[in-house]
C-alpha cells in the first residue's frame, strides 16, 4: 500500500504547480470562447471546470486538459442565434437550446465509447496528424492576435502596442530561459507571476483579464457554484421539432469534440511515451458534456494548448487536471479580484510559446523527403483547419489519404501467365483485388483466345470486397459463355462462402483439394512453427 501511494505521489508537486498554471491559462480562453458562442462568460468558465474535473478523474488520458474550446464555440454561434430567434429577446432561449444540444452531444459521445469507436482514431495517418497540429498552432496564434485590439476593435498603436509587445516578449523570454537555469520551477507560472507583479506594482495601464471580460459585456468573474438548470425542461419543448433542430448541431459538436480529444490524446501519448485509452476517453467526454449541459455549461473537449502547457510544466497524472479544474472554481468563487488583475499580455506570451511548441517544425525539413501525396495531405489539413474547422480538415485528410492508398494499391495487381504441359493456361494473381483494381484485373484475361482449360491461382492475392467477388463471378461467366473450363484455386474461406451463396455452380469451379504447403501455411497460421521445422530454418 505504501508503494502504491509513493508511486502516485512522486510527481505530485509538478502536477499541482502545473495545474495552477493551466488554471490561469484557462480563464481567458474559457471567457473568450463564451463570447464567441454568444453566451455569458460564466457559462464558459463552468464548462471548463466541469469538463475538466470529470475528464481528469474518469478520462482515458491522465495529464490531458479538457474544457471549453474554440472549435466547438464557432459551431455554437448559429445554434444560439437561431434559438434566441424562436422566442422573445428576454427569454434567452438560445442558451437553453445550447444546454439541450450539449446534453445530446454527450449522449452521442458516450455511445461512441460504448460501441468502441475510439479505436478508429488509429486510421488517421501521420501526415494528417502533422497537418492537424500545424493548423491548430496557426489557429491558436491567430486567436491571440485579437488581444492586440482595444475595446472598439482597433489595433493597438504607439505606446500601447510597444508595452504589450514588451510584456509578451518578457513572458516568452522567461519561459525560454528559466528551464536553462532550473527545471524545478514551472516556467509558465513564474512568467505569469513576474509579469503580473511588474504591471501591478508599476501601475501599467494595460489590458487585464478583468478589463477583457468587461469590454466583452460581462460583469466579472465572480460567481457561485454551478446550478442545476431546471429551466431547460420548461423552456425547451421535448418534441420532434426540437430534436430536428438540435440533432445536426449535436452530431457536428460530438464529432468535432471526439476528433479533437482523440487526436490530442495521441499527441500527448507521443510526448509522454505512454498509451491512453480512447474508448474510455469517449465515455468520459460524453459523460462530462451531459453533466455540463444540465449544470449550465457550454460543453467542451480536450484542449491541445492547455494540455501542452500541462505536459511541458511537468503535469503527468490525473492530479494535474483535477488541480486545474478546482483552482478554476476557486478563482470563480474567491479569487476573482486577483485573477482579473493578471495582464492579458502574460497569457498571450504563454500561448505564443505553446504555438511554438505545438507547430511541427520538422514538417518543413521532411517536405522533400516524403511522397507528394503526403505533402498535399499535410498542407491541405493545415489549411482546412484554419479555414473551416478540425472535423472537416481531418475527414478530408483521411479521405485524401485513403484515395491515394487505393490508387497505389490498384496499380499493384499482377498476373503471371504460364502454360502447363497438358495445355492448361495458368494465371497466377499477385496483389490485392478490390474495387480499385478490378479493371486492371479484368484486362489480364483473354477469354476469347485462351485455350480450353484455364486455371486462376489466388495464392498471392487477397479478395478484399464485394466488387472483387463480383469481378470473379463475371470472369467465370465470361469463360463459360465461350464454352471453356475455368478453375479457381486458393480463394479465401470467406470469399468461397460468398461465391457458393451467389451460385451453386461455383462448387464445380472452385478447387478445394489443394496440396500446396504455401497455401496451408497461409490459411493455418498455427502450422507456421511446424513449417519452419520442416524446412530446417
Amino acid at each position: 500500500m505504501t508503494e502504491f501511494f509513493r508511486k502516485r505521489a512522486a510527481n505530485a508537486k509538478n502536477d499541482i504547480l502545473s495545474g495552477i498554471t493551466v488554471a490561469l491559462a484557462l480563464v481567458p480562453e474559457a471567457v473568450a470562447f463564451a463570447f464567441v458562442a454568444g453566451v455569458d462568460p460564466l457559462v464558459g468558465l463552468y464548462a471548463a471546470f466541469m469538463i475538466g474535473i470529470i475528464t481528469s478523474i474518469f478520462g482515458g488520458r491522465p495529464g490531458m486538459i479538457s474544457g471549453a474550446t474554440g472549435a466547438l464555440a464557432v459551431v455554437m454561434v448559429s445554434l444560439v442565434a437561431e434559438g434566441n430567434a424562436m422566442g422573445a429577446e428576454s427569454e434567452n432561449l438560445g442558451l437553453y437550446y445550447l444546454f439541450a444540444t450539449v446534453i445530446l452531444m454527450g449522449i452521442i459521445q458516450m455511445l461512441a465509447g460504448v460501441f468502441k469507436l475510439g479505436k478508429f482514431v488509429r486510421l488517421i495517418p501521420h501526415p494528417v496528424m502533422m497537418g492537424f497540429v500545424n493548423g491548430l498552432a496557426i489557429v491558436i496564434f491567430l486567436s491571440q492576435l485579437g488581444m492586440f485590439k482595444d475595446a472598439n476593435g482597433d489595433w493597438f498603436t504607439g505606446n500601447s502596442l510597444w508595452v504589450m509587445l514588451g510584456l509578451v516578449a518578457l513572458t516568452m523570454g522567461i519561459m525560454f530561459g528559466l528551464p536553462k537555469l532550473t527545471k524545478k520551477l514551472p516556467e509558465a507560472l513564474v512568467a505569469i507571476l513576474v509579469v503580473s507583479a511588474i504591471v501591478i506594482f508599476g501601475n501599467f495601464d494595460v489590458a487585464t483579464v478583468g478589463s477583457f471580460i468587461r469590454d466583452g459585456g460581462g460583469e466579472g468573474l465572480k460567481g457561485g457554484l454551478p446550478q442545476f438548470q431546471t429551466d431547460i425542461f420548461s423552456k425547451v419543448p421535448f418534441n420532434f421539432e426540437t430534436l430536428k433542430f438540435i440533432f445536426p448541431y449535436a452530431l457536428i459538436l460530438a464529432a468535432i469534440g471526439l476528433i479533437e480529444s482523440l487526436m490530442t490524446l495521441n499527441l500527448v501519448d507521443e510526448l509522454t511515451e505512454t498509451r491512453g485509452n480512447t474508448n474510455k476517453e469517449c465515455l468520459a467526454q460524453g459523460g462530462a458534456n451531459i453533466v455540463t449541459g444540465f449544470f449550465g455549461g457550454m460543453g467542451g473537449c480536450a484542449m491541445i494548448g492547455q494540455s501542452l502547457i500541462n505536459i511541458k510544466g511537468g503535469g503527468r497524472g490525473r492530479l494535474s487536471g483535477i488541480v486545474a479544474a478546482l483552482m478554476l472554481l476557486v478563482f470563480i468563487l474567491f479569487a476573482s479580484g486577483l485573477i482579473e488583475q493578471v495582464p492579458i499580455a502574460a497569457l498571450v506570451g504563454v500561448m505564443f510559446m505553446v504555438v511554438i511548441g505545438t507547430f511541427a517544425w520538422s514538417s518543413f525539413r521532411i517536405l522533400n523527403k516524403i511522397p507528394l501525396s503526403d505533402v498535399i495531405v499535410l498542407v491541405a489539413v493545415s489549411a482546412l483547419t484554419v479555414i473551416f474547422d478540425l472535423a472537416i480538415a481531418v475527414i478530408a485528410g483521411v479521405i485524401i489519404s485513403a484515395l491515394v492508398f487505393s490508387w497505389e494499391n490498384a496499380k499493384r495487381i499482377r498476373a503471371r501467365k504460364r502454360m502447363r504441359e497438358d495445355g492448361t493456361k495458368i494465371y497466377e494473381i499477385w496483389g490485392p483485388l478490390f474495387f480499385g483494381s478490378i479493371i486492371a484485373f479484368n484486362e489480364k484475361f483473354d477469354a476469347k483466345n485462351d485455350p480450353q482449360n484455364v486455371e486462376v491461382d489466388f495464392v498471392e492475392s487477397r479478395i478484399s470486397d464485394h466488387s472483387a467477388i463480383e469481378a470473379i463471378f463475371n470472369l467465370v461467366n465470361k469463360y463459360e459463355a465461350e464454352g471453356k473450363s475455368i478453375k479457381l484455386k486458393h480463394l479465401s474461406e470467406d470469399c468461397k462462402i460468398l461465391l457458393y451463396k451467389s451460385s451453386p455452380k461455383f462448387r464445380e469451379v472452385i478447387v478445394e483439394d489443394i496440396d500446396d504447403p504455401r497455401y496451408h501455411l497461409a490459411e493455418n497460421p498455427e502450422a507456421f512453427t511446424k513449417g519452419l521445422g520442416e524446412y530446417n530454418l
